[in-house]
């Protein structure tokens, strides 16, 4: 039986618009788009240009930094546009999809049989090496780094999240040899995390793993917690970090011998008419998603994943590289309230005690209701960070640049998502995850 640790600290955010178990089909569409900025520390290299032909599973671009680092093409068809932002950094690889995909074969592998640098040079080749993450620093994973562990997270408790249960239904064979190559990688533990409430079998059984529940409020699903309480990071030490949905691509490399980038997302959102699960590539455009299924009452805000973390999109933008639901909400620019924040409405919702706390989901909008000001050592914070990290004192040290500070306070085990729930509470409206990134970027430059 499975250990279980119990996440007290946290907050779970009531929002409308869970999705419904059903699958409700797939979406597809002309166009995809690679957007480079999806993948956290990499500095990309062109290997293909406008007009060429590509395969799925083909390279589109590289690491500068580690040139042997390939990232694939969803789809096979024609490089139509390349996007470029200032200092000619590539924002966008747009490619016209074939009528039906032609992958790049790989071959398929017994993961039992392949060494360590062998399933790393596959992954590598494939063009999915993005999907392994590294703490410290948060960003994709440097191969040739050994960890100490590999972390895994088979849950989700973000607002809306998608159940783990129903996507890998039936995915399971991938998900264990997934969790087998990534048992090779390391000389340490890998660290599988679930729900108690988690019935899959691919989830509750998997093999080449130690298992944890995790029970409690968001953020018990995210990885930087999970590390904290089974085995933290400490100065000099390297860990990986995965999501399970994402070794489904590690196992389909090695089952199917080709790159199938193929997600299972949640449509979900107090604006949308039916949510539910499609699936799409990574890139697809999300225009026909929303086509006739979404209230037209007001501005609304599209996101690629989470309202905490997730990426805010336009409604004919695409599917990023990382998630696995999409959300809308109401954008709120067009609100005006009578009396504004002290209004005693029973629409109002707070974290704290401002107002009355219904048991029922909320209509949640994407003001901020605020304006930035001085950080407040309140601990509003430490109320929904359950990380024995000092989070208050972790932000300062970021904004005094004192990287000292930083390395004490605990700097090496935190992303950007473990500082959203302080962002969502902040009196201040101070832009946390920002700051964090900006931290961890700092850090990494001076410390290589």
């Amino acid at each position: 039986m499975a250990n279980r640790i119990k996440i007290k600290k946290g907050l779970q955010i009531p929002l409308l618009g869970k999705p419904e178990e059903t699958f409700r089909g797939e979406i597809t569409s002309e166009f995809l788009q690679v957007c480079p900025e999806d993948f956290q520390g990499i500095t990309p290299k062109l290997k293909v240009k406008v007009d060429d032909t590509v395969k799925a599973g083909q390279a589109l671009f590289f690491s500068k930094m580690n040139p042997d680092m390939m990232f694939a093409s969803p789809v096979s068809g024609t490089v139509t546009a390349i996007d470029r932002g200032e200092k000619r950094r590539i924002l966008n690889i747009t490619i016209k999809a074939d009528r039906e995909n032609e992958y790049v074969d790989y071959g398929k592998k017994d993961v039992g049989s392949l060494s360590s640098q062998e399933i790393k040079k596959a992954m590598l080749e494939a063009g999915i090496w993005f999907v392994v993450k590294q703490r410290p620093y948060d960003v994709v994973a440097n191969p040739d780094a050994e960890p100490r562990d590999i972390f895994v997270t088979g849950l989700d408790t973000a607002p809306l999240a998608p159940s783990y249960d129903f996507i890998l239904k039936g995915q399971e064979a991938d998900l264990q040899t997934g969790l087998n190559a990534l048992a090779k990688l390391t000389a340490g533990k890998v660290y599988l995390s679930i729900s108690p409430a988690a019935k899959n079998e691919g989830l509750r059984n998997a093999k080449n793993v130690t298992v944890t529940e995790f029970s409690g409020p968001h953020p018990a699903g995210n990885v930087g917690v999970q590390i904290n309480r089974l085995a933290p990071v400490n100065r000099g030490e390297v860990v990986w970090t995965l999501n399970a949905l994402d070794v489904l691509f590690i196992g389909r490399l090695f089952n199917k011998g080709i790159v199938d980038l193929t997600r299972t997302i949640a449509l979900t959102g107090s604006e949308v008419k039916q949510t539910g699960y499609y699936k799409m590539l990574v890139g697809t455009e999300l225009a026909k998603l929303f086509a006739g299924n979404v209230i037209e009452n007001g501005n609304l805000r599209y996101i690629s994943g989470n309202v905490l973390t997730g990426t805010k999109v336009e409604a004919n933008g695409v599917l990023r590289a990382m998630h696995s639901q999409v959300t809308v909400i109401p954008e709120g620019d067009d609100v005006h309230e009578a009396f504004g924040w002290a209004s005693l409405s029973p629409n109002r919702y707070s974290a704290g005690c401002t107002y009355l706390q219904l048991k029922k989901a909320y209509r949640l909008d994407a003001r901020i209701l605020g304006g930035p000001r001085a950080i407040i050592v309140s601990n509003e914070y430490d109320k929904v960070f359950p990380m024995d990290i000092f989070p208050e004192q972790l932000i300062k040290s970021i904004i005094a640049f004192n990287i000292d500070k930083m390395e004490q306070l605990g700097i090496y085990e935190v992303a950007p998502e473990d500082f959203a729930l302080c962002e969502f509470v902040d009196t201040s409206k101070l832009e946390l995850q920002r700051i964090v990134r900006s931290g961890l970027d700092m850090l990494k430059k001076e410390m290589e």
